[in-house]
């Protein structure tokens, strides 16, 4: 800076003036601990897949959900919000659930995103709802990303369901396990 100048660091936070901080910060801890979770889950799933025909599908939503997770790694400092301390055991549980699903082949890969997705997708919803009542203009930035990354996951799921995920063999108790875990997560992460 110029002699004299006063130099001003910039700041990432956003005004946080009559927010309902406990549910902003429930909102996006959950998220950012999700898409930890299906980062680490497309990684299993490279892993076992990476370099099958339906590897560049994987890799294509896995680059999406990287960006998501970038975003909310953003969120997390701007709006002064935790991680869940679940995050080491999130790393763990989600690769190992992509390569499970992975070693069941293709179909069993796609099984799993097709239940994880629907999962979130419903969950983002609930959060659109909820930040809605509360109040849209204010939230109005939260709410655009939520329902880009809503729409997100739905266009994973329809992939899931496009590469055969309902051919899995047992796929009915096979999505129902996973979403049961994905509810699990969901609720712990929002508290812990």
């Amino acid at each position: 800076p110029a002699p004299g100048a006063s130099l001003r660091m910039c700041s990432s936070r956003v005004a946080q003036e009559g927010i309902n901080k406990p549910v902003v910060d429930r909102i996006i801890r959950v998220d950012h601990a999700g898409e930890y979770g299906a980062n680490r889950i497309y990684a299993g799933q490279m892993a076992v897949l990476g370099r099958s025909s339906v590897g560049p599908v994987i890799q294509q939503m896995w680059n999406q959900e990287k960006d998501h997770l970038k975003k909310f790694n953003e969120l997390m400092v701007a709006y002064r919000v935790r991680p869940t301390v679940l995050l080491p055991f999130w790393n763990i549980a989600g690769f190992v659930l992509g390569a499970g699903s992975a070693l069941l082949g293709r179909k069993g890969a796609m099984a799993c995103t097709v239940a994880v997705e629907e999962s979130i997708s419903e969950h983002y919803n609930n959060q659109i709802r909820t930040l809605i009542e509360e109040d849209p203009e204010k939230y109005k930035e939260l709410l655009q990303v939520i329902k880009r990354f809503r729409d997100d996951e739905q266009e994973h799921h329809d992939i899931g369901l496009e590469h055969d995920a309902e051919a899995t063999p047992a796929y009915s108790v096979l999505k129902t396990a996973i979403q049961l875990g994905c509810k699990a997560a969901i609720f712990l992460s929002e508290r812990i």
